[in-house]
């Protein structure tokens, strides 16, 4: 489990295509990663191949992996937002975050106002029902709140801390976002 709250941004530096899908190595200043461990990366949830302490570790991306990200498109240099998975005794700062992916989704605008920034993103109609204004939603793995929500978009506020510290500050009009809408309102769905 994930808390949205980004650590560091990490640099892929390789991806090699494999049988069944995909291996990635992602520079990252982490020490202590092994083998096993999980890691979301710009919001999915991965598992630790292999590592070097403060350089690089490597995940398998399977083919579902693939099939539900903008992870296919992912080449080297390119910038991803990770997060290591929370302790047990740990803060809990964003919200409840699994790292499963609902869906990939378009920022359809970026407006600075002062020191922050308005982003507006798609609404894929499958995933309406899961956003409220004011609730809970993962973008990248950064845990961000609603700001106001139509039919088929809708907004966050970004502060200048969350602009620097993600790859929002890379983003641009046209690009894609990975979406995980709050677990709760799918455990919420389900019961009602």
């Amino acid at each position: 489990m994930f808390t949205g709250i980004v650590e560091t941004t990490g640099e892929v530096q390789a991806v090699i295509d494999d049988e069944g899908g995909r291996r990635m190595r992602i520079g990252a200043p982490f020490e202590g990663l092994d083998h096993g461990q999980s890691i979301s990366v710009s919001g999915v949830c991965l598992t630790v191949e292999k590592a070097a302490d403060g350089e690089w570790f490597e995940v398998f991306l399977a083919q579902e992996t693939l099939a539900r990200t903008f992870f296919d498109d992912l080449a080297g240099g390119d910038q991803v937002n990770l997060e290591r998975a929370m302790p047990a005794d740990g803060r809990f700062d964003g919200h409840i975050v699994q790292g499963h992916v609902d869906t990939t989704a378009e920022i359809v605008g970026i407006e600075q106002e002062g020191e922050d920034w308005t982003f507006t993103f798609s609404l894929p109609e499958a995933h309406q029902d899961y956003l409220v204004q004011k609730g809970s939603i993962t973008v990248d793995g950064i845990s961000l709140t609603v700001a106001d929500r139509r039919p088929d978009e809708f907004d966050v506020a970004i502060i200048p801390t969350t602009y620097a510290e993600t790859t929002l500050s890379e983003k641009s009009v046209g690009d894609p976002v990975h979406l995980e809408v709050d677990v709760v309102a799918k455990y919420v769905e389900q019961l009602v």
